[in-house]
């Protein structure tokens, strides 16, 4: 069952009708978990046992970090005790993403450099026969997270119900947000330990207004057509380029790579969209993952702007406990290329998201000296003039779209010969006919001009909120939304499966 299907339509509607008919909030919150397992049934129904697992072992694992100070311990046993907890929790969740995601790479790796067969074919043997659990990077580091905070001194969960049924909420379940537990625990009325003495009660849940529901359902209209209407498209041709790399010539790449960038965030705002619709109409909030960063003009500001909750993960749980930028220049500058390859090592397990995650570690470095540079040399308001801010801009997107190449092609050998073959290098004469003009039905000048129409739309939506901070207003949306709909039925083409959903 994917997002944009009708099946998820039905199913949503049935999800709501039991979940709002219902009169106690505690059921609401079984509703939920029931409502998550089917629909994670409906993709890969062999880990639910898995995932429910290890879902008991964080729980419980929580539960002992959390508990109260016994009097008769010494304050540095208890404490050491806690963190040896926590360093368990920490290292079965990374076991765990290792396992099904990272042996075959691993394996592969060793066979390679050390030149041995039967470890390339062990590698062959997992990569063929161990899928990954769909959502699994999410699922851990939302549980790594979980654990940290109730070390931190957040309570933990009263029950394993509640948690569960937060760990599993179907919206967020496979590609995010990231969401912490407290986030969704105080929307849902459910019940936390404050101490052995107390606890206290969130008040329940009230039916959406009409506004509100409308919202709800823009974001999962909005959602839908950048997905099946635009991302989608984007894909046929990104993917008979980049499957044909030797017949593409050096505008196609350019084109191709562009076309990629578009792809991914319309494609994975489009997933974020939709889920925060279904769970708006639930009466819940998840967090917003996007804030339009293609019109960031610095390394930092896009990582503030592109998939804000694994940013502000990677902030919370990585780059603050090394430190940060409190630790002088060069550790600084340290902690920022260690975080960036936790980044890329966390989207996939191949030697191109490795570099991708350097790359962007790199950027992030050179963009924190120049900084620092210009502020020693007191030039800084260079940057503050719209030429500085120009050329930020294209610096910056020059570097993230550049960088993409490694996410789509994250085999090194397809990935540096797109960028060896950047420039001066001629199409063979059938790709035009085959890839234009039969696949897409459009001329290359076409192409563009639909490529920059889109980019077009996207700078006039983020001048309207950012800019003049207008929104339509919900009358509006309401006309808008069975347009929407029905544009999506009528042109869009077969679904391609979300590229997130690989990581």
């Amino acid at each position: 069952m994917t997002f944009i299907s009708f099946n998820y339509a039905l199913f949503l509607l049935i999800v709501l009708g039991i979940y709002w008919s219902t009169p106690r909030q505690s059921w609401r919150v079984f509703i939920l978990l029931g409502g998550s397992l089917i629909f994670y049934a409906t993709i890969q129904p062999q880990y639910i046992p898995l995932l429910l697992i290890i879902t008991l072992l964080n729980f419980y694992l929580a539960q002992a970090i959390g508990e109260p100070k016994d009097w008769r311990i010494a304050n540095t046993k208890w404490n050491r005790r806690r963190l040896l907890l926590l360093w368990l929790g920490i290292i079965s969740n990374i076991l765990l993403l290792l396992s099904f995601k990272y042996i075959p790479f691993i394996l592969n790796s060793i066979g390679i450099l050390y030149n041995l067969p039967h470890i390339l074919e062990t590698a062959n043997w997992f990569e063929n026969n161990l899928i990954a659990p769909l959502g699994l990077s999410f699922f851990c580091f939302e549980c790594l997270a979980y654990l940290i905070d109730i070390y931190r001194g957040a309570p933990p969960a009263a029950s394993w119900l509640e948690f569960t049924s937060y760990k599993l909420f179907f919206p967020k379940l496979i590609s995010g947000p990231i969401t912490r537990y407290h986030y969704l625990q105080n929307q849902l009325g459910m019940i936390g330990k404050k101490n052995t003495l107390d606890s206290v009660k969130i008040p329940a849940l009230k039916f959406p207004n009409l506004e509100q529901i409308t919202e709800g359902i823009w974001l999962i209209a909005t959602g839908a057509v950048k997905k099946a209407l635009i991302a989608d498209n984007l894909g046929i041709f990104v993917e008979l380029s980049f499957s044909n790399l030797q017949r593409a010539g050096s505008g196609d790449l350019w084109l191709a790579t562009v076309a990629y960038g578009l792809q991914l965030y319309l494609d994975f705002s489009a997933y974020v969209d939709i889920a925060r619709g279904s769970a708006f109409l639930m009466g819940l909030s998840l967090p917003q993952n996007f804030d339009f960063p293609y019109f960031s003009t610095s390394i930092s500001e896009f990582w503030r702007r592109w998939h804000t909750t694994l940013g502000d993960w990677l902030r919370n749980y990585l780059y603050f406990p090394l430190g940060g930028s409190r630790v002088g220049l060069f550790r600084t500058c340290l902690n920022l290329l260690i975080v960036m390859l936790i980044a890329g090592i966390w989207h996939g397990a191949s030697w191109g998201f490795i570099v991708w995650g350097i790359l962007h570690g790199l950027a992030l470095v050179m963009h924190r000296l120049v900084e620092t540079v210009s502020k020693q040399l007191k030039v800084h308001k260079i940057w503050e003039s719209w030429l500085g801010i120009l050329v930020s801009w294209l610096l910056t997107q020059s570097m993230v779209f550049g960088g993409w190449i490694f996410f789509r092609l994250p085999n090194l050998r397809d990935s540096i010969w797109v960028i060896y073959h950047w420039w001066g290098y001629d199409a063979d004469v059938q790709f035009a006919d085959k890839v234009y003009l039969e696949a897409m039905g459009l001329e290359r000048l076409q192409l563009v001009w639909l490529m920059s129409g889109v980019v077009v739309l996207m700078a006039v939506n983020y001048w309207f909120h950012r800019g003049l901070k207008l929104q339509l207003n919900w009358q509006l949306k309401v006309l808008l939304v069975p347009v929407f709909f029905f544009v999506v039925w009528l042109l869009a083409p077969e679904g391609l499966p979300y590229i997130y959903f690989d990581f």
